[in-house]
């Protein structure tokens, strides 16, 4: 009897480098927390990040995104290490997708391609994945020139395409004709949901909102006993969640809803803001803030100026600074002697510092060992009192 043969059938991990532009002005701090972030996105997609290349530039090779030694470089290392993918911090435009590619002679994606491709996997109702959809057709129909598609044929038979169409014209005219029967799709499902929220009747609403995975999930199940997905990954959660939440003998609606990120590709922008109408008519805006991360004012800054674009800028806000559990001051960061670390800080602390005074009102929680949980169910609580009997003055609920 021959010896039994194993297969590994588990996909094979990408092997990814990523190439950054560090521009005039940004510090190398800074610099080093966009590529970990792009790291981050790299191995939610599935990949392994094998090295990094940055390149300080006045602007961005129009031709080539950074320069021609540095390509070379980056050339050397992926043959040299058979690299699979080069992943660059920044959109690239279809003149420089070409050149980079002729160049490196293996595939390449984008900030924007990488995000959308994680959108992809991520989409689980309709809604999800006729945006995702849409915002990659929107994102592929530029650069079509780049590519042979090999698109399914939704239209065949004799008299579909006019003579001589070449295969690109031909791949065009398909995109824009789903593109079309997306958008359609879309303003469906919008106008159902409008009826949906119609529907729920006078419960006040109040939305998550916050940079990606800063615990929004968590604090959804944590508040509404219910059980959200939520992991350690960026854009965990793409659907926006609703789930009614009961405080004391007070009822309202709480949305869960997609992660902001820094240079979200506009086209996901412009089709994700159906799913983001529950933070346009929401009521409340819990802004969660992932407090353990070293750049989390810069992630404030985001999901502000995101929370602008929405025009949702000015609703009523409650700042949640969450992780306190894994909070280390800035001045400790720098200790490299345990024995100097200080004490651990205190709920006393946090409520001193500059967050609490500069983002009334803020709590400080953690979501996971449920720390401070009750002080945020007791703002919430008078909020949503405030509203509904101002809305609602002849309620009998709360009296």
């Amino acid at each position: 009897m021959g010896k039994q043969k194993f297969y590994d059938t588990a996909p094979k991990q990408e092997r990814a480098v990523l190439v950054g532009v560090a521009l005039p002005g940004e510090k190398a701090e800074q610099t080093k927390e966009y590529l970990d972030e792009l790291a981050f996105l790299v191995n939610t997609a599935g990949g392994v990040v094998e090295n990094v290349f940055t390149q300080r530039m006045q602007k961005p090779d129009r031709a080539t995104f950074v320069g021609t030694g540095k390509l070379e470089e980056i050339q050397t290392y992926v043959k040299a290490e058979e690299i699979d993918l080069v992943v660059f911090d920044d959109e690239l435009s279809p003149s420089q997708l070409r050149n980079i590619e002729r160049e490196l002679k293996v595939k390449i994606l984008d900030r924007s391609n990488l995000i959308l491709d994680i959108f992809a996997g991520r989409a689980q109702t309709a809604q999800a994945k006729t945006q995702v959809e849409l915002a990659q057709l929107q994102y592929l129909l530029p650069r079509l020139t780049r590519m042979w598609t090999h698109l399914e044929r939704q239209k065949g038979g004799i008299g579909m395409r006019g003579p001589g169409e070449s295969q690109i014209e031909s791949d065009r005219r398909m995109i824009l004709e789903k593109i079309t029967l997306l958008k359609e799709r879309l303003k469906l499902i919008d106008r159902q949901n409008e009826t949906q929220r119609k529907n729920r009747g006078q419960l006040i609403r109040v939305a998550l909102v916050g940079y990606t995975n800063v615990g929004k999930s968590t604090m959804m199940n944590m508040l509404s006993k219910s059980e959200v997905f939520a992991e350690n990954k960026l854009f965990a959660t793409l659907d926006t969640t609703v789930r009614k939440v009961v405080i004391d003998n007070l009822p309202f609606l709480l949305s869960d809803t997609v992660g902001f990120i820094r240079k979200l590709p506009h086209h996901l922008v412009e089709c994700f803001k159906s799913t983001l109408d529950e933070v346009r008519e929401a009521d409340i805006l819990v802004h969660v803030v992932d407090i353990s991360h070293p750049n989390f004012e810069d992630q404030i800054d985001t999901v502000n100026e995101t929370l602008k674009d929405l025009g949702a800028r000015d609703k009523d806000t409650i700042m949640v600074f969450n992780k306190i559990d894994a909070y280390v001051p800035p001045e400790q960061d720098q200790l490299v002697d345990v024995d100097e670390q200080k004490e651990p800080v205190t709920l006393a602390d946090l409520k001193n510092t500059w967050m609490a005074h500069h983002n009334a009102p803020a709590i400080f929680i953690s979501a996971t060992q449920k720390e401070n949980v009750e002080e945020l169910k007791a703002l919430l609580y008078g909020k949503v009192k405030d509203i509904h009997t101002t809305r609602y003055p002849y309620d009998k609920l709360l009296y």
